[in-house]
C-alpha cells in the first residue's frame, strides 16, 4: 500500500507540475514555480517575436509603389556636360556611369505587363536622320511602356509627327517643347490616358544655371503595369 500511495503522490505532483508549466503566462510567476520544483528555465529556448519585413523603394522613391506598379526615376541630362539616368524597378538601365547615353532623346522601351526591358538606346535629335527616328518611334507597340529623358538640344530634328506619337502615349508637354529645354517622361503606348510623370525645364537666359542651358530635370513615382486587354509580344 505504502508504494501504491508514493506512486499515487508523485502523479499527483507530476499533473500539478504540468498545469502549472503550460497555464502560468507570467514570467516571473513560472520562475518562481520552476524554483519550488526545482527545474532550470534558463536552457529552455524561448519564443521570440517576428520582426515585419522591411522594404526600401526602388529608385530612390519616397514610398514602395504597389504591386501591380513599376517604380520609375527619370533625371535629364545636364547641358550637353552631364547625361541623363533612367531608372527602372530598381534598376538603373541608362546613366553616364554605365556610357550608355547618347545626345538626343535617351529612350527605354518596356514591356508593360511584366516589367521586361525590352531595349534602350538613345536617338542622335542633332545629325540623326528624320525618317529613321520617326521609323523607330512608330515601332513602339501598344502597351509599351517609355521612359524618355532629353540630353543636349532634341529639338533639331523634332518633327510634328514626332512629337503627336509622344502626344499618343500620353504627353502633354511635347509639344511646347523648345531649342535646349529639358524634358523626362513616362508614358504608354496607345494609351489617352495623360501622364503623370512629365516634366520640362524651359531654357530661358534669365533663369538658365548652366550658361545657356536650364536646369537638370527629374521625375519619380509609380507607373502602372498594362492592362491585359493591350496584346504585346511575349518572348
Amino acid at each position: 500500500m505504502r508504494n501504491r500511495d508514493i506512486l499515487h503522490l508523485a502523479a499527483v505532483f507530476f499533473v500539478l507540475f504540468i498545469t502549472l508549466r503550460f497555464a502560468i503566462n507570467s514570467f516571473d510567476v513560472w520562475e518562481k514555480a520552476a524554483t519550488i520544483f526545482g527545474v532550470d528555465d534558463k536552457d529552455q529556448v524561448k519564443p521570440k517575436l517576428k520582426k515585419e519585413p522591411t522594404t526600401e523603394p526602388d529608385c530612390s522613391l519616397s514610398r514602395v509603389c504597389p504591386s501591380d506598379h513599376f517604380a520609375v526615376r527619370i533625371t535629364s541630362g545636364a547641358a550637353n556636360v552631364v547625361g541623363p539616368k533612367i531608372c527602372f524597378d530598381g534598376k538603373i538601365i541608362m546613366s553616364n556611369v554605365l556610357n550608355n547615353v547618347g545626345p538626343g532623346l535617351n529612350i527605354v522601351l518596356v514591356n508593360g505587363r511584366n516589367g521586361k526591358v525590352e531595349k534602350y538606346g538613345y536617338l542622335n535629335m542633332n545629325s540623326g536622320k528624320e525618317k529613321d527616328i520617326l521609323a523607330y518611334l512608330k515601332d513602339i507597340k501598344p502597351g509599351m511602356i517609355a521612359l524618355v529623358a532629353s540630353f543636349d538640344d532634341v529639338t533639331t530634328k523634332m518633327t510634328d509627327e514626332m512629337r503627336e506619337v509622344f502626344v499618343g502615349m500620353g504627353s502633354t508637354l511635347i509639344k511646347s517643347l523648345k531649342p535646349r529645354d529639358g524634358w523626362v517622361f513616362a508614358g504608354r503606348a496607345g494609351t489617352e490616358n495623360k501622364s503623370l510623370l512629365e516634366k520640362q525645364a524651359v531654357s530661358d537666359d534669365n533663369t538658365n544655371i548652366y550658361e545657356k542651358w536650364p536646369e537638370m530635370v527629374e521625375v519619380g513615382g509609380c507607373i502602372p503595369r498594362t492592362p491585359t486587354e493591350h496584346k504585346e509580344p511575349e518572348e
